[in-house]
């Protein structure tokens, strides 16, 4: 395991010593698990914007072929 150094406020520190004694576990272990379910968001929002991407591309298709369905009904009348 790696260890790293980080600046970080003391009113985050204190807040952050604070959780840990209140979920009975080592501050580490929090910035642990925080760093992961930061890593777990950060994926979530990632794919969240794929999927709204890749759906305004299926959407502006789905606009083209009802536009040429449209023309060709019209075109029949």
């Amino acid at each position: 395991m790696t260890t790293i150094s980080l600046r970080i406020s003391d009113e985050l520190l204190a807040e952050v010593t604070r959780r840990s004694i209140e979920m009975h576990i080592p501050r580490t272990e929090y910035i642990r698990k925080s760093l992961v379910n930061m890593n777990h968001q950060a994926a979530l929002e990632m794919n969240r914007k794929r999927m709204m991407e890749a759906s305004l591309r299926v959407r502006q298709k789905s606009m083209a072929i009802n536009s040429e369905f449209d023309a060709i009904e019209y075109n029949q009348s």
